[in-house]
């Protein structure tokens, strides 16, 4: 009698969860999609801590923002924002890319926009929801979506692994392992590496590489609470302290220690805080538009390079390297843009970070979801947040820079016309500290090197040459401002 021969295991969806976000048909399962909404979240954590630094500082006035308790309803503000869009997304568009105030749209409104004469931070985030409301009425259009479309494959490639250098360099500085120097970066401090967060950050980067080398599930969620509790040790032994000029060895954003309560009740003063059209009334049309502009630039193709990214860590991106539901996803971005300035709290915008969740195994909006639940908990446990330092979570971002770089290997280098415009696309991000930027590069050098073919000026969609004048008014909006005295 023979032994019937085992069957295979059931791929099939099993369950309403399962079904409703296709966790099984994008090879998922529901633990990793919790593992890696939890790991973009500590990824994440940091926005917590350094939008309110960001944004506590005085208007052209003299108000701050959130009134006498500004700094503890800034941060309230910011994890509920983060939380509710993050959730959106993952619901709306089953995508696993989390959402939160936008980092550099931030530091525009509190060292530009409160700045100028008369300008409030009611009216600065006026300008922030009208750039929300202009690109949401571009995606309801398809415009976005149409321009997205409109991007060659090797150039969506090329956003890839320049973003993901950017972010393993954003990991780096962070860190304080790659500091400004006498040039103009150098390996810690004088060429050495100094002070335990920079140990603890070494301990946690090599501590996820070895893992993931023996390919242990889970890696990056490991490395970051294992480097978090090593971090509290440190602490309480050594004393660290907080980094500064006559003490470059200590942490970088946050002591991990926790001082009273873990527990505390959000404030938020920051909602509704927001007047649409007060800029308009302090600085004049012109210069308003101008800066609505610049914003939606920015803002606009930050979000398309981390789709891209984050789709293509995920395997998630189609034959031209289209995410699924790509306009359900920018709609959610638009949106998150609008709610941030209504909420008091800047532009809320995608955030790359999301890769290091994907990495961790996240496939579905499920991920989003679950990122979205810790930051709304996270209104509750502020103290608890902010006790994970950068050098605990940055090792996340290296890492992740890491896995994005290897497709590198897809871009034609050997086809001049697009490998150029891809390099600049790749080398701009990291050098000049910005996304936008290097999208930016990467599209005028295709548009000008496809020109110079014979008969390549036909092959480029017409979107492509709006984008790239577009790119080129805004490398030049600072020259084009004095001339009109804005």
């Amino acid at each position: 009698m023979s032994t019937p021969a085992p069957s295979a295991p059931s791929t099939a969806p099993d369950g309403w969860l399962d079904r409703t976000f296709r966790i099984t048909e994008r090879g998922s399962t529901l633990a990793r999609e919790v593992r890696g909404g939890v790991v973009t979240f500590f990824t994440m954590a940091y926005i917590l801590v350094l939008n309110p630094l960001i944004l506590s500082t005085p208007d052209s006035t003299g108000a701050f923002l959130g009134g006498e308790n500004g700094r503890a309803a800034i941060v309230a503000g910011t994890a509920l924002v983060a939380g509710v869009m993050s959730i959106l997304m993952g619901a709306i568009a089953n995508y696993p890319i989390a959402l939160a105030a936008g980092l550099g749209l931030n530091a525009v409104v509190a060292y530009t926009l409160v700045a100028m004469p008369g300008m409030t931070w009611a009216d600065a985030m006026g300008v922030i929801v009208l750039e929300g409301l202009v690109i949401f009425i571009l995606v309801l259009t398809g415009l976005r979506e149409a321009v997205f479309r409109a991007v060659p494959q090797p150039l969506k490639t090329a956003i890839t692994v320049g973003i993901g250098l950017f972010i393993a360099l954003v990991g780096l500085v962070d860190a304080g392992i790659v500091r400004p120097g006498g040039t103009p970066l150098q390996l810690g401090v004088e060429g050495s590496l100094v002070g335990w967060p920079s140990l603890v950050f070494v301990v946690g980067l090599f501590l996820i590489a070895i893992l993931m080398v023996r390919k242990v599930r889970g890696a990056i969620l490991i490395g970051i609470v294992v480097a978090a509790i090593l971090a509290a040790v440190i602490e309480a032994v050594a004393g660290v302290g907080l980094q500064d000029e006559e003490h470059p060895g200590g942490w970088a954003l946050s002591v991990p220690e926790l001082s009273g309560s873990p527990v505390q009740l959000p404030d938020f003063g920051t909602l509704g805080q927001f007047s649409l059209f007060g800029a308009f009334e302090k600085v004049g049309v012109l210069a308003a538009l101008l800066l609505v502009f610049s914003l939606l630039l920015a803002d606009f193709f930050d979000t398309m390079g981390t789709m891209v990214a984050v789709g293509a860590e995920a395997d998630l991106l189609d034959e031209d390297g289209n995410p699924p539901r790509t306009k359900r996803i920018l709609v959610v971005d638009s949106v998150a843009a609008a709610a941030g300035g209504a909420a008091g709290v800047s532009s809320n915008t995608s955030y790359i970070e999301s890769a290091s969740g994907v990495a961790d195994g996240a496939r579905t909006g499920l991920a989003s979801m679950v990122t979205g639940v810790c930051f709304l908990l996270a209104m509750f446990f502020a103290p608890l947040v902010a006790f994970v330092p950068y050098e605990a979570a940055t090792p996340a971002l290296v890492i992740v820079g890491f896995l994005m770089m290897m497709q590198v290997t897809h871009i034609p280098w050997r086809e001049a016309a697009i490998a150029i415009p891809a390099f600049l696309t790749i080398i701009f991000m990291p050098f000049s500290y910005s996304i936008t930027a290097g999208i930016g590069a990467g599209f005028i050098a295709y548009v000008v090197l496809s020109a110079a073919k014979k008969g390549g000026a036909r092959q480029v969609h017409w979107l492509m040459w709006v984008v790239a004048a577009a790119f080129v008014l805004y490398f030049a909006l600072g020259p084009i401002q004095a001339a009109l005295g804005v």
